[in-house]
């Protein structure tokens, strides 16, 4: 885990999705427009030329960024978002082991929002950048 000054506070971390756990990835930095995810990567992460698949960048960028704008500071009142648009671009190979992406929201209104996304791994090689417009759904409790 990389040290920020965006760590999680304890009674806002919530147990792994089920997706969350298949892939292996952690949120490890929410505040208030910030997210930060890590990966540290394994075979499974592999296309079949062996070096990280494309689409786990893309799952990586777009879960931060869902979280950068799902931000509300209590445990008891989670806010849903879903992602309306997304785009991925692919900057350079992985030469570390860890993947970290860090997120914020750029704009939006109370029912939209738009928010950017960097991936570097763990030597701070940038991997992959992305933007994307995501839409504020219902609380969860």
């Amino acid at each position: 885990m990389v040290d920020n000054a965006y760590s999680i506070a304890a009674a806002l971390r919530e147990e792994p999705y089920a997706f969350q756990q298949l892939v292996g990835f952690e949120v490890t930095g929410w505040s208030e427009g910030f997210a930060q995810v890590e990966l540290e990567l394994g075979e499974k992460h592999g296309n079949r030329y062996g070096i990280p698949h494309g689409g786990l960048h893309a799952t990586l960028i777009d879960t931060a960024m869902g979280f950068c704008g799902s931000y509300t500071g209590d445990p008891t009142n989670r806010q849903l978002v879903m992602t309306l648009s997304m785009t991925v671009n692919y900057l350079g190979q992985v030469q570390g082991n860890r993947l970290i992406a860090t997120a914020r929201r750029t704009g939006g209104g109370r029912s939209t929002y738009f928010a950017e996304a960097l991936i570097r791994d763990d030597l701070g090689n940038d991997i992959a950048s992305g933007v994307g417009t995501f839409r504020l759904r219902g609380k969860k409790n």
